[in-house]
């Protein structure tokens, strides 16, 4: 079995966001950068399968600049086999990003796709769900379990009332949540190796896909910071505080 595998270059969950002075996006520079969690969690999976002898193979894939090629190599330093960058300086959106990876898939042929649900910048859980539409593949979103077979893999999922199981045919899109694994710890010979290896770049001209999205974002602000506490007498001063100062009720 082949196993494609997503990933993206996120600002580190531990990181201090800015917002850069005209409101249009987020200042990365001088931020350090990582793999999207979620994606680190698909690798992880990807590695397990190949370790119980049931991938032959991981490609691992990324959509942006040439630093993304710092995460590709941690990805290879876990157990990927072989990396692709598709290189572009454009902000891709979720559906460009899928369209790409449907080329990609054609030309792989992997049976398996697995990427993190959604990444930590944007949030917008979209990608693996246009990818399944696009490619007319079964999908698995949220996956906290996995379980691969010959022909078939069943996916536990996590939603709001439960887990939910499927049964999908492969070739089949899955997407991690954070209770599927916890990503191994990477040794210090694999990331010499993982330098060595190889990572195919390809112009996102080459793949004939518009990176031209219908969206566009119009400002960028930080959230409002959170006001100091109050400290009320009565339950009366609370009421009247909810419903004439903070107006939650009526």
């Amino acid at each position: 079995m082949k196993v494609l595998v997503a990933v993206k270059r996120v600002v580190d969950f531990a990181a201090h966001i800015r917002i850069k002075a005209d409101g249009s996006g987020v200042d990365t520079a001088n931020v350090k950068m990582s793999m999207n969690p979620f994606d680190e969690i698909a690798i992880e999976e990807a590695v397990r399968l190949k370790e119980q002898g049931i991938a032959k193979e991981i490609i691992v894939v990324s959509i942006g600049n040439t630093a993304c090629q710092e995460t590709l190599r941690t990805a290879l330093a876990m157990g990927a086999d072989r990396a692709i960058l598709v290189e572009t300086d454009t902000d891709i959106q979720p559906l460009i990003a899928a369209k790409i990876l449907t080329v990609l898939t054609e030309q792989e042929s992997p049976q398996l796709i697995i990427q993190g649900k959604q990444a930590i910048d944007s949030d917008n859980n979209q990608v693996g769900q246009m990818l399944a539409g696009l490619l007319n593949w079964p999908q698995g979103t949220f996956a906290s379990k996995l379980i691969v077979e010959p022909n078939s893999v069943t996916v536990t999922r996590e939603i709001d009332g439960g887990l939910e199981t499927l049964k999908l045919k492969l070739p089949a899109v899955i997407t991690t949540d954070l209770r599927l694994n916890e990503p191994r710890y990477i040794s210090l010979p694999n990331i010499v190796a993982a330098k060595r290896k190889t990572i195919a770049v390809i112009p996102i001209q080459q793949l004939n896909v518009a990176i031209q999205s219908p969206l566009q974002t119009l400002r960028v602000t930080a959230p409002a910071k959170r006001q100091a506490c109050v400290k009320v007498a009565t339950v009366k001063e609370l009421v009247e505080k909810l419903r004439h100062e903070v107006q939650v009720i009526t």
